[in-house]
């Protein structure tokens, strides 16, 4: 995740699957903080008023009120250790309600990817999500990709509102090549259970 040695904490068992699903562990920690960014190269973070959210006091990959009980108090550094132990704690969070809407244990990377994605869009978009639909069908490698792209090969999940209304009273969208990187990583990172050479179907 980052050059700095860490501990964070322990990964725990699922508690519906049992041990052979873990929530919490680095490989989810690590894809979140690579998209989210936030931390200097150490591993370290200094709370910042996010001008995107409206100044809601942020540090480390993206932790809030929403996700940690400790106070947040702009100008103060987190630890890469600090940091570390959170974001786990938040993801955790995260994919306890995640691995309610799985029907079937699914591999360790389609958790971890789909927990990214819940990270963010939220774990009810997640679960009512068109993947999730075909993981519980038992299609994981479909129910992957479409975490990038829908079945006509569009890229989804891509796109944020703009604020402005259509002639057609729908909210405008635009598309954001930093969240289809992102998404496309997150196709790649889910589909690595696979037992043969595979590659992303968009060529």
């Amino acid at each position: 995740m980052t050059a700095a040695k860490t501990t964070g904490i322990k990964p725990q068992p699922s508690k519906k699957f049992g041990p052979k699903l873990m929530l919490g562990t680095l490989a989810a920690v690590s894809l979140i903080a690579f998209w989210e960014g936030g931390k200097d190269p150490d591993g370290s973070s200094v709370v910042y008023a996010d001008k995107l959210a409206q100044g809601l006091p942020t540090v480390c990959s993206g932790i809030t009120k929403w996700t940690t009980d400790a106070p947040l108090v702009v100008g103060e550094r987190w630890s890469a250790d600090r940091c570390l132990a959170a974001e786990q704690i938040a993801v955790i969070k995260i994919q306890t309600q995640l691995e309610q809407c799985f029907e079937k244990r699914p591999p360790q990377s389609v958790f971890d990817s789909a927990t990214s994605h819940a990270w963010n869009f939220g774990s009810f978009a997640t679960c009512y999500s068109s993947a999730m639909r075909a993981w519980n069908a038992g299609d994981w490698a479909i129910g992957c990709r479409r975490l990038a792209f829908d079945d006509n090969g569009r890229m989804i999940w891509s796109y944020v509102k703009t604020g402005k209304i259509l002639p057609n009273g729908k909210p405008e969208y635009k598309f954001i090549q930093g969240l289809a990187n992102r998404r496309q990583d997150e196709y790649i990172k889910c589909v690595q259970w696979m037992p043969e050479p595979w590659k992303p179907a968009n060529d």
